[in-house]
């Protein structure tokens, strides 16, 4: 849950660089943040992961941006949803195997009720799902959804302005948020020696929280019991 105002981090920043607005303007500081949600989201896509009702094209091929235009990535699909359906989960299988045992599956008769989708990384986009949908089918899906952009004006992103808008991501990214702000502003001056070891010291820092936060859920999931 985001808790944590635009303002704060701006005032963190601020703190950091010992600057007010002179030599690194909010507006660009605020570009920045916009920037760190979208690198967040394309390392730890889970980030700003959202779990909709998606209905079908007619056939096999399904394209998410048609049921949520900001959609980044399929992350699951997981049941049935349709009224006329049997509610019954749906599978991940490897398209290949469905290749290979009917090869005329794109082709089969259409249903309401998805057993199995296919999901290819190279088209985060796309899924398709078998057998083939009817007009009326309907699954649920989880996908990781753009952040979205903050357009505060100047007088606003002032720390003292009381703007109450929050960060978009959860508020347990906002050292991640911070330090990719440190680092886009360090490297505006990275002629400056001291800058740029600063700037690459806020980037690595970036990274190594994504990382760690990676490993840490990995190690605090949810298993089933041996």
């Amino acid at each position: 849950m985001a808790t944590v105002k635009a303002i704060d981090v701006i005032k963190r920043v601020e703190d950091v660089i010992q600057d007010s607005n002179v030599r690194w303007p909010r507006i660009e500081l605020q570009n920045w943040i916009n920037e760190s949600y979208l690198q967040i989201v394309l390392l730890r896509p889970d980030a700003n992961s959202k779990t909709g009702t998606f209905t079908c094209a007619v056939g096999t091929r399904q394209v998410l941006t048609t049921g949520f235009s900001t959609s980044l990535r399929l992350l699951d699909v997981v049941r049935n949803l349709a009224a006329s359906s049997k509610k019954k989960v749906v599978r991940l299988i490897n398209r290949s195997v469905l290749d290979d045992q009917r090869p005329s599956w794109h082709a089969e008769t259409t249903t309401v009720d998805v057993q199995n989708y296919t999901f290819d990384p190279r088209q985060p986009k796309e899924f398709f799902v078998y057998p083939p949908a009817t007009v009326e089918a309907q699954v649920e899906v989880v996908y990781a959804d753009a952040p979205g952009a903050h357009a505060l004006s100047e007088a606003d992103l002032n720390p003292s302005s009381g703007n109450t808008e929050v960060i978009k991501l959860d508020d347990i990214y906002l050292s991640a948020i911070v330090d990719w702000v440190l680092y886009r502003a360090f490297s505006k001056d990275a002629e400056h020696a001291a800058n740029a070891s600063r700037a690459g010291a806020h980037h690595q820092a970036f990274i190594s929280g994504i990382s760690d936060k990676t490993k840490s859920d990995v190690s605090a999931s949810p298993t089933e019991a041996v």
